[in-house]
């Protein structure tokens, strides 16, 4: 079956309601073009049917939900700055979210030992009762998404992307030091390459 067969009998069995971003693949992008857009609309569309599950069910966000979770993971606390990076948002948007979090009770601030200028947050009892409700649906959302895929499917794709995790960590740090000496030099007032 010729890739462009492939590629359309998707997007019939989709709807192009339903295809999102891997509509904008073209028969003759390289196959990496290809993998990317894929990727991107798997990611979206669970990350959009979560959110709508989680403000249905729950009446709350994903960014609140994932907040709650990494503090779950740490119930000793985090930093603010540290779940900001975790977060990978704004310490402005945490700071935000945290105030909200203390309101309804969910989140307590404490002092931190190490460094007295700076808080850490952490779950209260009451967060910790309703993410554990949250998360334990969420769980279900997962597995029932991914029900009708074949364990040997789910295995290999779960290893298939571990592979391009550490793949593209390496080619990170091989891109950040072939790109230095251009930024050095465009700082300087040079121009690149």
């Amino acid at each position: 079956m010729t890739a462009h067969a492939k590629h359309f009998r998707l997007v019939q069995s989709l709807g192009d309601d339903q295809i999102g971003l891997e509509a904008r693949a073209q028969i003759d992008d390289h196959m990496e073009t290809k993998i990317w857009l894929r990727l991107l609309a798997c990611s979206t569309q669970i990350e959009h049917q979560i959110r709508d599950l989680l403000r249905v069910r729950f009446a709350t966000s994903l960014h609140r939900f994932d907040y709650l979770a990494q503090l779950d993971r740490h119930p000793e606390g985090l930093r603010m700055n540290v779940l900001s990076r975790y977060l990978m948002v704004t310490g402005g948007n945490v700071t935000g979210l945290t105030d909200q979090l203390v309101k309804e009770g969910l989140v307590r601030r404490i002092v931190n030992p190490e460094d007295r200028r700076s808080w850490r947050v952490a779950l209260t009892d009451k967060g910790r009762a309703e993410f554990a409700e949250m998360a334990a649906e969420h769980e279900r959302w997962l597995v029932e998404m991914f029900k009708g895929l074949p364990a040997e499917s789910r295995d290999a794709l779960y290893e298939h992307l571990g592979h391009l995790r550490v793949h593209l960590a390496n080619r990170r740090v091989e891109v950040e030091a072939e790109a230095a000496p251009r930024v050095s030099k465009q700082k300087g007032g040079k121009p690149f390459d």
